[in-house]
C-alpha cells in the first residue's frame, strides 16, 4: 500500500489534525500479546499449570475455570484457546472441550469479519489492532485436539463431530488457503481414523488412515489397517501396497485382548516475541519486498536522525522440543513414534510472512509521516509548532506501534503417538513428558479400546 503526504494548507487540515491529536492523548502504548503471556509460560515452565489458569482466568476477567469471558474478541478468544490447551494438559477435559469449541467459533466470525477497517488501524497504528486471523495450523489442531477430549471421555458421537469439523476445515485450508502439506492433517486423521474404527465405520476409518499415512509417524497403523481392508471396500495404491504386505493380527475379541492408543505432547511451539530495530537495517535486510516509494519515503524519514525505529514481530525460542517422553504399561515400555513436529509447521508459516510483516511494519512508518505531516500542517504558518506537532506526532504514533504478537502459544512443540494391544483386564499406566507425569490404571474390556494423552507443557 502506498501512502502519500497529504498537503492541506491549514484550514481542512485542523479538524483532523486535532482529532489525531486528541487521540493520541488519551491512549497509552500497551504491552504486546506475548508480554501479557509471559507469566503463563514462566509459570508452565516452572510445572505450575493451574497457576497459569489462574492468570488466565484473570486476564480474561473470570473467577473460575468453568467461566467464559463475556467478550470473546481476538484477545479472548487467545486467552481461551490457551486454557482449553492447559485445562488438557491437567486431564480437565469436558473444562476443555468447552474452551476449544468456544474459541473455535469465536475464530472462525473474527476471519469472517476482517475486513478494511482493520486494514486501516494495522497500518495507521499498530500491527496488534486488527482482528486475529489464525494461522492454518492452529485452524487444524482445535479440532485435532478436540478430538483427544473426546476420546479420553470415550465420547465416539462428540469425537464425529470432530472429526467432520475437520474435515470441513482441510478443505476450505486446501481450497481456498491452497494448503495440503501441513503435518499437522496427519495427527487428525490419525485420530479420525481412530473415531471411525471404534464407531464400527471401516471405510471412513480407512479414508482417514490414509490420508494419515502420508505423513511419517504412523507406523502402528499397518496391522489396524489391514484388518479394517478385510472388512471394508475403500481402497488407494497406498492402502494396497499395505494390504498385499501379510494377513493381519487376528482381531481384539478373538485373541481376547484390547486396545491401549497413547498421545503425548510435550514441550510448546515457539511464540512471537517483539523486535525493535533501526530503519535502515530493515531497508537492508527486507529491500527486495519494498515498493519503491514506500522506500524511499522510509529513507526520508530516517534522514530526520528521529523516529527510526520499526517495531515488528519475530519468532521466539520453543520449549522442550527435543525432550524424549516415555510410557510403560504395567512397568514395560512403550515405543511412541513422533507423529507431529508443531514448532516446524510454527516456523514454516512464518517463513512464509515474515517478508510481509516488515513490509508492514514499514509501511505504517510511512504513514505515521503522513500523520506527522498533516499534524504539522495544521499549525499554518508557525514553522516551530508545525514541526514539533508532526515530530510529536509520528514518536507517539511509533511508541503506540505494539507489534502483533499473538498466537496460540500453549500448542506442545510435538506430539507422539502409539497404539498396544493388551490382554482384556487392568494395567497400570504411566506416561512421563518433561517431568510432567500422568498415571491411571484403565481397564481394558475384550475387544474394547482407551486412548491415554498427556499435554506436557513445561
Amino acid at each position: 500500500m502506498k501512502f502519500t503526504a497529504p498537503s492541506a494548507p491549514g484550514g481542512a487540515a485542523r479538524p483532523l489534525a486535532g482529532t489525531i491529536l486528541a487521540l493520541l492523548l488519551v491512549t497509552s502504548g500497551c504491552a504486546s500479546h506475548s508480554e501479557r503471556m509471559l507469566p503463563v509460560r514462566t509459570a508452565l515452565d516452572d510445572g505450575q499449570p493451574r497457576e497459569a489458569l489462574r492468570i488466565l482466568n484473570e486476564a480474561m476477567g473470570v473467577q473460575t475455570d468453568a467461566d467464559l469471558p463475556v467478550k470473546l474478541d481476538s484477545e479472548n478468544s487467545l486467552y481461551v484457546l490457551d486454557r482449553g490447551s492447559v485445562q488438557q494438559s491437567v486431564a480437565q477435559f469436558p473444562a476443555s472441550q468447552r474452551d476449544l469449541e468456544a474459541a473455535d467459533k469465536a475464530v472462525d466470525m473474527l476471519d469472517i469479519a476482517h475486513d478494511a477497517k482493520d486494514s486501516i488501524g494495522e497500518y495507521v497504528f499498530s500491527g496488534s489492532s486488527g482482528k486475529y486471523q489464525a494461522p492454518p495450523h492452529e485452524k487444524l489442531l482445535v479440532n485435532t485436539l478436540d478430538m483427544i477430549n473426546y476420546l479420553e471421555l470415550h465420547d465416539l458421537n462428540g469425537a464425529r463431530v470432530e472429526a467432520r469439523r475437520l474435515a470441513v476445515m482441510q478443505k476450505y485450508i486446501a481450497d481456498d488457503l491452497h494448503e495440503q502439506d501441513s503435518a499437522a492433517l496427519g495427527l487428525g486423521a490419525f485420530l479420525a481414523g481412530l473415531t471411525f474404527e471404534k464407531s464400527d465405520q471401516p471405510d471412513e476409518a480407512l479414508r482417514w488412515y490414509d490420508q494419515a499415512l502420508q505423513f511419517r509417524g504412523y507406523g502402528a497403523l499397518g496391522d489396524p489397517v489391514r484388518r479394517l481392508l478385510a472388512r471394508g471396500s475403500y481402497r488407494s495404491p497406498r492402502l494396497k501396497e499395505i494390504e498385499q504386505g501379510g494377513a493381519p493380527a487376528p482381531g481384539l475379541d478373538e485373541a481376547g485382548e484390547g486396545e491401549l492408543v497413547f498421545v503425548v505432547g510435550y514441550g510448546r511451539v515457539p511464540p512471537k516475541e517483539p523486535q525493535r530495530i533501526p530503519i535502515g537495517l530493515a531497508l537492508t535486510l527486507f529491500s527486495g519486498s519494498i515498493a519503491p516509494d514506500d522506500a524511499a519515503a522510509a529513507n526520508r524519514i530516517a534522514a530526520q536522525g528521529l523516529v527510526t525505529w520499526i517495531n515488528f514481530p519475530t519468532l521466539g525460542r520453543e520449549q522442550g522440543g527435543y525432550a524424549i517422553p516415555a510410557a510403560t504399561v504395567d512397568g514395560h515400555s512403550v515405543q511412541l513414534e513422533e507423529a507431529v513436529n508443531v514448532s516446524h509447521e510454527v516456523r514454516a508459516e512464518w517463513k512464509k510472512i515474515e517478508g510481509k510483516i516488515i513490509v508492514s511494519a514499514i509501511t505504517r512508518l510511512v504513514a505515521r509521516y503522513a500523520a506527522g505531516t498533516l499534524a504539522g500542517a495544521a499549525a499554518g504558518g508557525h514553522s516551530l509548532l508545525g514541526t514539533i506537532l508532526s515530530l510529536g506526532t509520528q514518536a507517539t504514533l511509533t511508541a503506540l506501534d505494539t507489534p502483533d504478537t499473538r498466537s496460540w502459544e500453549t500448542l506442545p512443540a510435538r506430539v507422539a503417538v502409539a497404539r498396544v494391544r493388551l490382554p482384556a483386564g487392568k494395567h497400570a499406566v504411566r506416561v512421563d513428558a518433561r517431568g510432567v507425569i500422568r498415571t491411571l490404571n484403565v481397564d481394558l474390556p475384550k475387544g474394547g479400546w482407551s486412548l491415554v494423552s498427556l499435554m506436557g507443557l513445561r
